[in-house]
């Protein structure tokens, strides 16, 4: 047996998050009114200092949909989690990246 590594050994794994750090989260859903407002509400629970007038909006080819990138100072890995899940469970929420 071979004290040498493996080559999987040898892949450099991707560094984890350091917190705090801004984080971009986007967020997809139908072009509706009181969408964009919606989500900040949410986002705003998990991170009060989230300021709204930097709210990235785009709308999709066709003028259906909406997303809205939020970029957050994360301050945890547990913040994330919590802010992911109620962003994914809503109702007007079709896809959170």
């Amino acid at each position: 047996m071979s004290d040498e590594p493996k080559p999987s050994d040898l892949t450099p794994r991707p560094p984890g998050l350091t917190f705090p750090t801004d984080f971009p989260i986007k967020i997809m859903g139908r072009r509706v009114d009181g969408f964009a407002q919606a989500m900040v509400e949410v986002v705003q629970a998990h991170a009060a200092d989230f300021d709204p007038s930097t709210l990235e909006m785009r709308t999709s080819k066709d003028g259906n949909y909406l997303s809205v990138t939020a970029t957050i100072r994360a301050t945890s890995r547990e913040q994330l989690d919590d802010l992911y899940r109620e962003l994914t469970s809503h109702p007007m929420t079709k896809v959170v990246l």
